[in-house]
Protein backbone atom coordinates (compact mmCIF):
# COMPACT_ATOMS: atom_id res chain seq x y z
CA UNK A 1 0.00 0.00 0.00
CA UNK A 2 2.88 2.38 0.75
CA UNK A 3 4.19 2.10 -2.79
CA UNK A 4 0.79 2.96 -4.28
CA UNK A 5 0.30 5.98 -2.02
CA UNK A 6 3.85 7.16 -2.67
CA UNK A 7 3.39 6.75 -6.44
CA UNK A 8 0.08 8.67 -6.32
CA UNK A 9 1.77 11.47 -4.36
CA UNK A 10 4.63 11.66 -6.87
CA UNK A 11 2.23 11.59 -9.83
CA UNK A 12 0.34 14.60 -8.44
CA UNK A 13 3.40 16.66 -7.46
CA UNK A 14 4.28 19.60 -9.72
CA UNK A 15 8.03 19.01 -9.27
CA UNK A 16 7.87 15.49 -10.70
CA UNK A 17 8.23 15.08 -14.48
CA UNK A 18 7.06 11.47 -14.75
CA UNK A 19 6.26 8.36 -12.67
CA UNK A 20 6.50 4.71 -13.70
CA UNK A 21 4.60 2.37 -11.40
CA UNK A 22 2.31 -0.37 -12.80
CA UNK A 23 -0.23 0.07 -10.01
CA UNK A 24 -1.14 3.57 -11.23
CA UNK A 25 -4.20 3.79 -13.44
CA UNK A 26 -2.23 6.06 -15.80
CA UNK A 27 0.51 3.46 -16.35
CA UNK A 28 0.56 1.69 -19.71
CA UNK A 29 0.94 -1.66 -17.92
CA UNK A 30 -1.88 -1.09 -15.42
CA UNK A 31 -4.29 -3.62 -16.97
CA UNK A 32 -1.54 -6.27 -17.15
CA UNK A 33 -0.54 -5.56 -13.55
CA UNK A 34 -4.14 -5.99 -12.40
CA UNK A 35 -4.41 -9.23 -14.36
CA UNK A 36 -1.11 -10.86 -13.35
CA UNK A 37 -0.53 -9.21 -9.97
CA UNK A 38 -4.04 -8.93 -8.48
CA UNK A 39 -2.76 -8.77 -4.90
CA UNK A 40 -0.54 -5.75 -5.55
CA UNK A 41 2.50 -4.72 -7.51
CA UNK A 42 6.18 -4.61 -6.62
CA UNK A 43 7.56 -1.99 -4.28
CA UNK A 44 9.79 -0.20 -6.81
CA UNK A 45 8.75 3.15 -8.25
CA UNK A 46 10.72 4.98 -10.93
CA UNK A 47 10.31 8.70 -11.39
CA UNK A 48 12.01 11.78 -12.74
CA UNK A 49 12.38 15.18 -11.13
CA UNK A 50 11.74 18.31 -13.20
CA UNK A 51 15.07 20.02 -13.63
CA UNK A 52 16.89 16.91 -14.80
CA UNK A 53 20.02 15.35 -13.41
CA UNK A 54 20.98 18.15 -11.01
CA UNK A 55 17.49 18.44 -9.51
CA UNK A 56 17.33 14.65 -9.06
CA UNK A 57 20.74 14.64 -7.42
CA UNK A 58 19.68 17.46 -5.08
CA UNK A 59 16.49 15.61 -4.15
CA UNK A 60 18.56 12.57 -3.21
CA UNK A 61 20.83 14.72 -1.03
CA UNK A 62 17.81 16.17 0.81
CA UNK A 63 16.11 12.89 1.72
CA UNK A 64 16.32 12.01 5.41
CA UNK A 65 14.22 8.86 5.93
CA UNK A 66 14.83 7.28 2.54
CA UNK A 67 18.30 5.76 2.34
CA UNK A 68 20.58 6.31 -0.64
CA UNK A 69 21.66 2.82 -1.72
CA UNK A 70 23.06 1.24 -4.86
CA UNK A 71 20.59 -1.60 -4.47
CA UNK A 72 16.87 -1.06 -4.10
CA UNK A 73 15.59 -4.15 -2.33
CA UNK A 74 15.57 -3.91 1.45
CA UNK A 75 13.19 -3.70 4.39
CA UNK A 76 13.89 0.05 4.57
CA UNK A 77 12.98 2.54 1.85
CA UNK A 78 15.94 2.90 -0.51
CA UNK A 79 16.58 5.27 -3.40
CA UNK A 80 19.07 5.34 -6.21
CA UNK A 81 19.95 8.06 -8.73
CA UNK A 82 21.98 6.09 -11.30
CA UNK A 83 23.22 9.18 -13.19
CA UNK A 84 25.17 10.37 -10.14
CA UNK A 85 26.11 6.98 -8.68
CA UNK A 86 26.29 3.65 -10.51
CA UNK A 87 26.31 5.22 -14.00
CA UNK A 88 28.13 8.48 -13.19
CA UNK A 89 30.89 7.81 -15.73
CA UNK A 90 28.39 8.06 -18.61
CA UNK A 91 27.36 11.20 -20.46
CA UNK A 92 23.67 12.12 -20.63
CA UNK A 93 23.58 10.76 -24.19
CA UNK A 94 25.14 7.46 -23.11
CA UNK A 95 22.66 7.23 -20.24
CA UNK A 96 19.77 7.60 -22.66
CA UNK A 97 21.29 5.00 -25.01
CA UNK A 98 21.28 2.42 -22.23
CA UNK A 99 17.72 3.30 -21.16
CA UNK A 100 18.53 5.44 -18.12
CA UNK A 101 17.24 8.99 -18.18
CA UNK A 102 19.45 11.53 -16.38
CA UNK A 103 16.60 12.44 -14.02
CA UNK A 104 15.71 8.82 -13.11
CA UNK A 105 15.31 7.96 -9.44
CA UNK A 106 14.43 4.41 -8.44
CA UNK A 107 12.75 4.07 -5.07
CA UNK A 108 12.12 0.77 -3.32
CA UNK A 109 9.43 1.29 -0.69
CA UNK A 110 10.16 -0.31 2.66
CA UNK A 111 8.07 -1.01 5.73
CA UNK A 112 7.95 2.56 7.00
CA UNK A 113 4.56 4.24 7.22
CA UNK A 114 3.50 5.64 3.83
CA UNK A 115 2.83 9.06 5.39
CA UNK A 116 6.41 9.21 6.67
CA UNK A 117 7.83 8.29 3.26
CA UNK A 118 5.67 10.89 1.53
CA UNK A 119 6.61 13.52 4.11
CA UNK A 120 10.30 12.81 3.48
CA UNK A 121 9.90 13.13 -0.29
CA UNK A 122 7.82 16.27 0.16
CA UNK A 123 10.37 18.01 2.39
CA UNK A 124 13.15 17.13 -0.06
CA UNK A 125 11.14 18.50 -3.00
CA UNK A 126 10.52 21.76 -1.15
CA UNK A 127 14.29 22.30 -1.08
CA UNK A 128 14.65 22.17 -4.87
Amino acid sequence: MGQYLSAKFLESNENIAWVNYPGLESNKYYSLAKKYLPDGQAGVISFGVKGGKEASKKLMENLKLCHMEIHVADIKTCCLHPASTTHRQLTDEQLKECGVSPDLIRMSIGIEDADDIIEDIEQALRKL
